[in-house]
């Protein structure tokens, strides 16, 4: 088992999976965080001011898709990291 887990790939394999699950971990809960505000934000503007509702509206929804695009290179590295083979 010692011989096993001191093998350098193995260990090499372990860091790189920790790697991933760290960069999902972190690219999810920020993206989760900024949406939730960015949402929050835009619903408090529009009761605010409706007449300005529509624009609001179209410029969160433009927010959010940057936004998503965090979590999506994140899983982008994450899997670079996980099945490209140095």
């Amino acid at each position: 088992m010692n011989q096993l887990l001191s093998s350098p790939d193995v260990l090499i394999h372990i860091v790189l999976a920790a790697s991933a699950a760290f960069c999902m971990m972190i690219g999810s809960a920020a993206a989760a965080i900024a949406q939730a505000k960015a949402v929050a934000q835009a619903c408090d503007s529009m009761a605010r001011q409706p007449e300005l509702a529509g624009e609001l509206r179209f410029t969160m929804i433009i927010g959010l898709a940057m936004i998503e695009s965090l979590a999506i290179y994140c899983l982008l590295i994450s899997l670079v990291l996980l099945f490209v083979r140095w």
